[in-house]
């Protein structure tokens, strides 16, 4: 049962898309030690996947999806993805404490300056 849910888990998060983090390291050799000199961490964004989506309406009994074309597979997975963002939406919503913030204004930013002309001799 478990290795189903995680399954089900899986196949969800590459259905809605998701962003994965990876970070690269590159060591040198400094008087006999190996010393860290750079590190480079990137993020990249794997986009929904239509097939994904479609395993998961055909597990749920949503209809048969093998039949549907691309741009019924699009327009579902959008509504899809609407439905999941209004459900975090309102489950989100901070309490009402009637405390009341106290910002203080900022300042006007001054205006650059406009840089000086070269003048050619």
């Amino acid at each position: 049962m478990e290795k189903e849910n995680q399954i089900s888990e899986a196949i969800l998060k590459v259905a809605l898309g998701f962003q994965v983090s990876e970070t690269v390291e590159e060591y040198a050799e400094v008087d006999g030690e190996l010393k860290l000199t750079k590190r480079k961490r990137t993020k990249k964004d794997v986009p929904p996947d239509l097939k994904a989506v479609q395993l998961l309406m055909e597990t749920n009994g949503n209809g048969d999806v093998a039949s549907m074309s691309d741009e019924e597979l699009e327009t579902e997975k959008t509504r899809l993805l609407a439905m999941l963002a209004e459900e975090k939406k309102t489950v989100k919503k901070p309490k009402d404490t009637g405390q009341v913030c106290d910002e203080t204004p900022k300042k006007p930013r001054k205006p650059r300056a406009k840089p000086r002309k070269k003048v050619m001799k």
